[in-house]
């Protein structure tokens, strides 16, 4: 922390911490309200840290609104991505029965070393038919949108509930409302960045709860690569490939006690 307002009681300045952003976190510097704001564990890296918080914040509001708890079975659409990592682990570690789909038998088998109980090949697979055969989803995180609709209602159980947090596949699709009835389905909508701050703080609070303390023991970012800022190109590269598993984090140079220091960025 470089600087804190002086009536601010939470932290020091100095303090190694991370923040949930409303968005611009493309910055060498960023000014945030101090509910937003999380310590940094001391066997947690800067660049593991910048990977962290805004994907734990993403996965326990996800499963708060899908009224998910232990027992459950989760399914998580792209396990292998910076936010799915970290759902896996997240359910696990809450005592949910996680299933997951990745692009390719390899991503698969790691995400199942993650934690997953078992993990689907998207790319060769019909993961839909392999998941009602597992007994079906209560819960979907799904960050593919329209085009896993209909394959995604047929995933899951009786009661089952389905939560958006993603439209990597589009943003219009068709819905079997006859089967939505016939299963007493629930389709949600859920997002971070358009909640007030309250409702962010709220959440942050109970990452600090319930998530920090699983931290680094049984909760871990994936980091799949470090890019600098100025060729932030690279990484939007990376993302779109579909190359990585895990995050990718931007760091930048900055000026420490000892010299230039690589710090994370986003």
């Amino acid at each position: 922390m470089v600087s804190a307002a002086p009536a601010s009681s939470r932290w020091r300045v100095g303090q190694r911490v991370c923040a949930l952003l409303p968005g611009g976190g493309y910055a060498e510097s960023v000014a945030v309200h101090e509910s937003l704001v999380l310590p940094v564990h001391d066997k947690v890296s800067d660049v593991e840290a910048a990977a962290l918080v805004e994907a734990a914040c993403t996965v326990v509001s996800t499963l708060d609104a899908a009224d998910a708890v232990a027992g459950d079975t989760v399914l998580v659409h792209g396990g292998s991505g910076g936010v799915g990592t970290l759902a896996i682990q997240i359910a696990a570690a809450r005592g949910m029965r996680v299933l997951a789909t990745a692009g390719g038998p390899e991503r698969a088998r790691r995400c199942e070393e993650l934690g997953a109980a078992r993990a689907f090949d998207h790319r060769g697979e019909e993961w839909s038919a392999l998941v009602e055969a597992e007994g079906g989803a209560d819960v979907i995180l799904d960050v593919i949108g329209a085009a896993a609709l209909g394959a995604n209602l047929r995933a899951l159980r009786t009661g089952g509930r389905l939560v958006v947090i993603g439209l990597l596949k589009g943003s219009r699709g068709e819905l079997d409302l006859g089967m939505l009835l016939a299963k007493r389905a629930s389709v949600l909508g859920t997002t971070l960045r358009s909640r007030p701050l309250e409702e962010r703080a709220a959440i942050v609070a109970r990452v600090a709860r319930e998530v920090w303390p699983l931290v680094p023991d049984a909760v871990r970012p994936i980091v799949h690569a470090t890019v600098p800022l100025a060729e932030a190109h690279e990484a939007h590269r990376l993302l779109e490939s579909g190359e990585a598993f895990g995050k990718v984090v931007l760091t930048i140079e900055e000026e420490g006690p000892t010299g230039r220091r690589a710090g994370p960025d986003r």
